[in-house]
């Protein structure tokens, strides 16, 4: 049982984009998550499975070792702070932007420039938090977990750091994107006992999602 691996990924793009470099380490997955109740989902080679998680929780799963390794964003692993994480590849998938945006018509610099105390929601709190502070700039954070944009539509803050891809979503809902905090991307993270004591299994497959991104640069 010791040398089976357990992979840790979450739903959607991330998984999405994981499947060809699991394909370049010769490992198909037997079930779709959206389709699947399983939460553990078989693969092509019996000793590798895959469990589905909320990608906040990835690094945890990794850090304590119910998983040996994962995939996670790079917004997620600033959050968690990635202790006891090795995270030897930027995989360089599930690309997106981390940045602020306002209602259309909030005149950020000048805010800014006066020194205003503004409201910002995030699920990102640690990083707004630095990212602001660097900047010299007085916020009071909100805490959110849902739809960021709503936030100041309804007069609960001045401004969101949320992820962006398309821009869409802020266009939809009247809003701008006036700051680029960081580019954000996904890493692989690896338990460090399990790169110790399975490396034999793993390092093989490390190896090919190296090459596999690498191609995809």
């Amino acid at each position: 049982m010791n040398d089976h691996l357990i992979l840790a990924l979450s739903k959607g793009r991330i998984f999405e984009d994981t499947l060809p470099l699991l394909a370049a380490a010769g490992i198909t997955v037997l079930e779709n998550p959206e389709t699947s109740r399983k939460l553990i989902l078989p693969t092509s080679d019996p000793a590798v499975r895959v469990l589905i998680v909320r990608a906040t929780d990835v690094p945890t799963y990794v850090q304590h070792g119910a998983a040996d390794f994962g995939v996670a964003g790079k917004d997620v692993l600033l959050e968690h702070g990635g202790e006891g994480l090795y995270q030897p590849i930027d995989l360089n998938i599930a690309r997106c932007r981390m940045s602020v945006a306002t209602k259309a018509g909030f005149d950020y610099e000048n805010a800014v420039r006066q020194g205003a105390r503004l409201r910002v929601a995030t699920k990102f709190v640690h990083t707004a938090r630095q990212h602001f502070a660097s900047k010299g700039v007085h916020v009071d954070l909100i805490k959110l977990y849902g739809s960021m944009e709503l936030a100041p539509l309804v007069g609960l803050s001045d401004a969101i750091v949320d992820l962006v891809s398309t821009g869409s979503t802020l266009r939809a809902n009247n809003l701008v994107e006036v700051e680029q905090i960081m580019e954000i991307s996904s890493r692989l993270v690896v338990n460090q006992a399990a790169l110790k004591l399975k490396r034999a299994r793993l390092q093989p497959i490390l190896d090919a999602f190296e090459r596999a991104s690498a191609q995809g640069k």
